[in-house]
Parts: C-alpha cells; structure tokens; sequence
C-alpha cells in the first residue's frame, strides 16, 4: 500500500494526465482534486463523484478558505497527501486543511481550520447543464443535477449547524456557499450519491458512512486497498520500480464501477430502477480493457470479471444491442470493433462461464451482421456496412475526396477504414469462438470466414495494411506513417499492421515468412518519422511514447513487443519490454506515455512487470517477457500461489537463459492460463546476454 503513488503520470506528455482518484476498488464514487494536472498549484473543487472516466462527473465542492470571493476562490496548494484511500491538502495562505476518504456510494470529506475558527464556508456547484442544491433543515444539502439524459442526486449532512445560506447563478443551474458553525474548529461533510433519488442518497450515506468519523471511514477504505493490492507481492532490487508496478496495480481498479445501491440501481440503458441483488458495472471502455485489464481481473478476481460480463449481458437485454462503451449513461459507441466478444470469449476459453452464453452469443452476432460498424455510431447498418458484408474490407476515399454518406463525421474521426476491417476481423474471430458454446456450431464458420477479410487490406507488394478503395484499387497517394483517421483509429499503418492477433502465422505468411515480419518488426521501432514531431502529431496526436514508429502510449502497441517470441527471437522481446518499461514508466508526475484510460494500460504494466503477457485474448496462453523482480508472487482466488522467481534479475540481466514451470523446463516461452491457475513456481534464470 505504501508504494502507490497516485500522483505519477499526472502531467500527460501530449494527452490527458491521470488523476489521484479516491475510491474504493470498482466502487461508484471516485473523487479528486479539480486543477488542470500535478504541475497546477490550484484547487478548483472536489466532483462528489466521478460519472465516467474522464467524460464528466458530478457536484463541485470547496471549503472556502481565506477572504477571495467565495464564488472565485481556489485552495492554493501548500501541501498534498495522495492516496487510494484518501488525500489531504493544505492552503498556502491560511494553512486551513481538507482531506477525503470514500465509502462505496458515499464520501466524507473533513475540514480544518489553522487559526481555530469554528466556521466553515462550504461551496457546492452545478457542474453539468442544469439542476440545484439547496439546504435541508439546518444540518444538511441535498442537489440534483442532469446528466446525460439520467439525474444524479446527493444528500449532505454536517456535524454543525447552517447559519447562512447564498445561491449564485441562473434559476435551473443554482450554485450555493453555506455558512456552518461547528462546535470545533473540524468540521466532517458526509453525503451520499444516488443515480435514484435524493432519500436513496441518504440512505446509502446512512447505510455505509453515517455513524462512523472520517478516521474510521479512511482506515476501513485503506484496508479495502490493502486487500486487493496485496494479492500481488513483489520483491525485488529497485523501490521506485514497486512504486510503478503498485501504483499501475490500483489504478486497475478504477473501472468497471458497480453501481447497485444496495438492492436497487437506476440503469441508463432502459431507463428503469431495477431490484436486484447482483452488482451491476459499468463504465468500461472496452476498445483498451479488453487487452490486458479484463486478462488481469480474470486471474485476480475471476468472480468479479463474469459480474462484469453478466452486466453487458444484462444490457443487452434491456436494450437489444450489445453495449460498446458500457459507461454510466448508457451505451457510448467510441472507437471501433466488437470487442467485448475477445473478453467474453476470452473469460470461456479460462474456464469462466458463469455467464450466458447463448445470450452472449446473440448480442455480439447481431452486433457483427446487424449493427454498424462506422467509428463512434450506433443503430442500424449504412451502405459501408453492407459494402462490408459483401466485399470483406471497409471501402476507403482517396485523399481530398469528399464523404458521401451522411452517417460518417467527415471531420474527425473519418472512416477510419482499415482499423474497421481489422478490428472487426479479430471481433468476429471471437465470435465464432463462442458459435459452438452457444449451440450455434453451424455458424462457427461464417464467423471464421468473416475473420479473414484483414487479407483483403494487406499489400503484399508493399508488405503493410493498405486502403483500398470501392472498386477494389489500392489508394495512391497513400503514406503509412502519415494516414491519419480517414484509414486508422488513433494510430498509423506501423502500428496496425501487426492487429491480426488471431492470425498471426497467416500475418507472417503475408508479409513474406518469419525472416522478413522479423526484420519489418526491427524497423517497426527504428523507422523515422520522416518530419518534425510536432508535424507528426498535428495528424497523428494519439501517438505519443514513440520509438521510431512504434507508439508505447497507445493500447493497439500492447501486444506488439511479445511478437518476437512467436518469431523466434524472445531476447528481443525482453529487451524491448525491459526498455520500454524503464524508459516510459517511471516513478514520478511523466511517468505514462500515453492517455492511461483507467487502467487499461496500467495492466499492461503488472502483466509486464510480472514478466508475462496474453498475446491474444481467447486464446488462454501468456508468454514470457522480462520481469521487473526477482520475485512475483500472486495470491490466487483458489487459495493457490502462482510465482515467478527470477534468478540473478538485475538492471543488466535483461535476458532470460532457461526457464521452468514447476521443475520441468520450458522449450518455449509460453504456458497456459490453466497452468498458472493451478499455482506453482515459474523459474527464470536471468542473464546479461542473449541464451544460445
């Protein structure tokens, strides 16, 4: 617990910095200082609660310090104290203190004052559209804000009494200041959130927090943290590679949230207030998750992750849609591909089934052969969709020309035409994965077929992913470093040409064998940009953490630096990896390439660190990288023990020279998930030279 540093990665190299979050672990309510990043030196507020990662929360509060307008005023940092389980800060002027622990569905924050006042002026605004706050008696504010087509509510109660209270603002956005005589010179602000109503706000702060101090509420938060982040222990050489490797273990915690007030949650998928007893989580942004941070929870917390799939099963029913960004608001269709199949076949593949199959099955079907597949859109096919279903690839526009289908943003985020037929390619070989599990085996290979359209946009006279236009003609001019979205989501050519995870031989067969996709890999984080960055990112600003072509801060790289080992070169992999890790995630406010989209790539992080990695979701087998430790142990949810003990691991022994599961050498560097679940020691003997 004491190496996690939220504060690292909080100033974001070109992108959006991470946030010092407090929550408790998947829980709904996640507060954190209001200031631009960790350089900023002013407060402009608390959110009561955090909506979704990074799109938008709820309810500003500030304890007004000093004698600024109240309406204007900021807390000047003179110190801070970040943690999961609470932070504290004090102003550079008055020495007065605030300090937050949370509950699940609640909060409490704590005021102090220096020069021993016993008043507090409290300031509660409207962040989003409209709503109010208003008081309620003389001991507490209750508030009410739209959002996104849904209402969030809170009830706030004070251990003082309200003298005086000032509204400010237009009638439907009301902001208040209350002033609050207490009977010292702290002051303790519980209040809880609701996506129901104000009296379930109350009763989720009465239920969790209401009789218990803001000490009690903190240390029963940290000793939440201790619980979840003490299944991974590491021992190893270097302190500030445990404040990483802990600090990107929590922030794997930051999504999905279970919104379930006890026994009932609002679902903005339906618009209805359901009874139930089972979590219900949301907010996953499954483009990035279902990479490593869906891996990493089926390993931790298997339990959890098929009440996660069980949520988007259940929102599929409510909707008819498979959800693709699952967030608080309902369905958010950002990015491309299908990608809760890779997670939900994934979980199958592990094992883990207690989840319906057929109605996962029925969802991400209808998603693939009903549903657009056009970056950032929901609904019904267009044109391009059923080009697609007949032609096997996502039609391209040649440079300057215009976009003729309405649906398509013609601004932004374009067609973004080979990433779709990529994405979409891997998506429907998941798909299949689930045909005969979900008693549809004679659809198995519609889905197999539909999985191999990525031939159709890879060059082989050029040997990378290309567009090609309707009438079936490469686009010219075309430049793979340059193409921006009208061809990729978020990141080049150099990048997506190594997306075919569920092909990878017939990947390395098309770009002319293992020899030649060996040395296309070299140049992948050799090549120049061939302009200034600052050009670069004036197409490509997605693309930060570079090395050469190659983009660490950006999920489509994840998987790319473990291909070595399946082209038989694993010393490249951990040199790449023991470089990439040293080099870009480091132990202090610069230490994330890249938008860390809540936790997303923090678990590739712990994966690497750990020293293993899943190549392909579905397919239940990691392969070996280089560790950070000299030993990981991870405590496993059946009681096992599954440890790495890496012998001789140092800043130069980069390389392994033998491994071993349980006493029996590995010829390769790879083993399977069953295998890790079972427990037992995976033994690396490390050295500072490639192994013969």
């Amino acid at each position: 617990m004491n190496y996690v540093d939220p504060t690292i990665g909080g100033v974001g190299l070109i992108l959006e910095p991470t946030r010092p979050l407090v929550h408790l672990p998947n829980s709904m309510v996640r507060i954190y200082p209001l200031k631009k990043d960790e350089l900023d030196d002013r407060i402009g507020g608390f959110p009561l609660t955090v909506i979704s990662h990074r799109i938008g929360s709820a309810f500003a509060f500030l304890p007004v310090f000093g004698d600024d307008d109240p309406w204007q005023s900021t807390i000047l940092i003179h110190t801070q104290e970040a943690h999961p389980y609470s932070y504290e800060v004090s102003d550079a002027r008055t020495y007065d203190r605030v300090a937050v622990a949370p509950g699940a569905k609640s909060g409490v924050f704590q005021m102090e004052r220096a020069d021993g006042s016993t008043t507090h002026r409290l300031r509660f605004s409207i962040i989003n559209a409209s709503g109010f706050i208003k008081a309620q008696g003389d001991s507490a504010l209750v508030g009410e804000e739209d959002y996104n087509g849904m209402k969030v509510f809170f009830y706030a109660s004070f251990d003082g009494t309200l003298q005086d209270i000032e509204e400010q603002g237009p009638e439907n956005r009301k902001n208040v200041l209350a002033t609050v005589n207490a009977t010292g010179n702290k002051l303790d602000l519980r209040y809880g959130i609701s996506y129901i109503s104000t009296e379930q706000a109350k009763a989720n702060l009465e239920q969790e927090i209401a009789q218990k101090d803001f000490a009690t509420v903190k240390v029963e938060a940290e000793q939440a943290w201790d619980k979840v982040l003490s299944k991974v222990q590491v021992r190893g050489w270097d302190e500030a590679k445990k404040r990483v490797f802990y600090t990107a273990l929590y922030r794997t915690y930051e999504r999905m949230v279970d919104i379930n007030e006890h026994g009932r949650y609002y679902s903005a998928y339906d618009h209805q207030v359901h009874q139930s007893d089972e979590p219900f989580y949301v907010d996953n942004w499954i483009w990035d998750t279902y990479i490593a941070s869906h891996p990493l929870n089926m390993i931790l917390d298997p339990e959890k992750d098929q009440a996660m799939i069980r949520s988007y099963i259940e929102m599929y029913r409510q909707t008819g849609w498979m959800p693709s960004f699952a967030v608080t608001f309902g369905d958010w269709p950002a990015m491309v591909g299908n990608h809760a199949s890779a997670w939900m076949a994934d979980a199958w593949a592990k094992g883990l089934r207690d989840f319906d199959v057929k109605a996962a099955y029925e969802g991400l079907r209808k998603n693939s052969l009903e549903a657009t597949l056009l970056p950032w859109r929901n609904g019904p096919p267009s044109e391009l969709d059923d080009f697609y279903n007949e032609h096997g690839y996502f039609p391209a526009l040649a440079p300057g020309q215009p976009e003729p289908v309405d649906r398509v943003d013609p601004n932004w985020e374009k067609r973004q035409a080979v990433s779709v037929t990529l994405e979409n390619s891997f998506s429907d070989w998941c798909i299949a994965q689930l045909a005969e599990p979900a008693g549809k085996g004679e659809e198995k290979e519609l889905f197999l077929k539909r999985s191999q359209f990525y031939h159709h946009v890879f060059r082989q006279d050029k040997g990378i992913v290309w567009p090609k236009d309707a009438n079936g003609n490469w686009i010219e001019p075309y430049d793979p470093s340059l193409s921006g979205r009208e061809y990729f989501t978020e990141v080049n050519a150099y990048t997506y040409n190594w997306h075919v995870k569920h092909d990878l031989e017939g990947l390395f067969q098309l770009m002319g064998g293992k020899t030649v996709a060996e040395a296309k890999l070299d140049e992948l984080f050799r090549a120049d940009l061939g302009l200034p960055k600052w050009k670069f990112w004036a197409v490509q600003p997605d693309a930060s953490g570079l090395v050469g072509q190659f983009v660490m801060g950006n999920e489509p790289s994840l998987h790319i630096p473990y291909l070595y080992n399946y082209l038989g070169s694993p010393w490249k992999t951990q040199k790449r990896i023991r470089m990439l890790l040293d080099t870009w995630f480091t132990d202090n406010v610069f230490g994330m390439p890249g938008d860390e989209d809540g936790g997303a790539m923090s678990a590739w992080v712990v994966f690497s660190m750990m020293g293993f990695f899943q190549m392909t979701p579905g397919v239940p087998v990691y392969t070996i990288g280089s560790p950070s430790f000299e030993e990981v142990a991870v405590q496993l949810p059946n009681g096992k023990e599954f440890k790495v003990i890496a012998k001789g691991n140092s800043p130069q022994h980069v390389y392994v020279q033998r491994a071993a599961l349980n006493g029996k050498e590995l010829k390769e560097l790879f083993f399977t998930h069953e295998q890790l679940m079972e427990g037992g020691v995976l033994e690396l003997e490390m050295g500072d030279k490639q192994a013969k």
